[in-house]
C-alpha cells in the first residue's frame, strides 16, 4: 500500500489582498473612514479637483494646481471621472461615481454619509443651498422643490430631505445647521 502524500492547500496571499485594498478608491463611507487620515485628505482634494473642473469649467492642470494635488494623482485616483479628448487634453465627464462624504440633515441631527456620485452630491448641495436661503430669508420657495425627495448613500440607504418647517425650526434651534461646508470633514 502506498503511503498517502498530503498536498498543501495553496496559501492565500492576504498581503496582496490587503495591499490592494489600501490602493483602491473607497466605495463606501466605511471604507473611507478606515483609510489613514493622510489618504482621506488626499481623496478629498482629488474629488475637489473633479468638482472644480466640472463647476468652473477649467482644465485638469489648473484645477489640480489650485487644489494642491498633482494632475497625475487625480488621474490615478479619479481616472474614471475623466476622459481624454482628441487633442490630448483631459476633460471631466458629465457625471461620475466617486465617493463623497457629505453632511445630510436628519431628524436626529446632521449626519455624515457617503454618496456615490456627482449627481447625488449635486442634489444634496442644491438642497443645502435651499436650506441656507430659507434660514437667511424665510423664503421656502426653493425648499419646496425638495418635498418628497431623498438622497441615497453608497450603501443604498435613502435619506429623505427634510422640508417640514416645524422640524427645520427645531433642528435650527438646536444648532444642527452649519453652512460653512456641506462636506463632513474639513479638508
Amino acid at each position: 500500500m502506498k503511503p498517502r502524500t498530503r498536498t498543501k492547500a495553496p496559501k492565500k496571499n492576504t498581503r496582496t489582498k490587503s495591499a490592494k485594498m489600501r490602493r483602491s478608491a473607497p466605495r463606501t463611507a466605511t471604507q473611507y473612514f478606515q483609510k489613514p487620515e493622510r489618504f482621506k485628505q488626499l481623496w478629498d482634494k482629488v474629488v475637489g479637483v473633479i468638482t472644480k473642473m466640472r463647476g468652473e469649467k477649467i482644465s485638469l492642470t489648473k484645477a489640480s494646481q489650485e487644489s494642491g494635488v498633482s494632475a497625475q494623482t487625480v488621474k490615478r485616483w479619479a481616472g474614471s471621472a475623466l476622459q481624454k479628448r482628441p487633442g490630448g487634453k483631459w476633460a471631466v465627464k458629465r457625471s461620475d461615481s466617486l465617493l463623497r462624504v457629505l453632511m445630510v440633515p436628519t431628524p436626529e441631527g446632521a449626519r455624515e454619509i457617503g454618496v456615490a456620485g456627482s449627481r447625488q452630491a449635486t442634489l444634496l448641495g442644491k438642497y443645502w443651498n435651499a436650506l441656507h436661503r430659507y434660514f437667511e430669508t424665510g423664503d421656502r420657495s426653493r425648499l419646496e422643490n425638495f418635498q418628497g425627495k431623498y438622497v441615497t448613500d453608497a450603501n443604498g440607504i435613502r435619506f429623505p430631505l427634510l422640508t417640514d418647517r416645524a422640524e427645520l425650526k427645531r433642528l435650527g434651534s438646536a444648532g444642527v445647521f452649519s453652512f460653512e461646508s456641506l462636506y463632513g470633514r474639513s479638508s
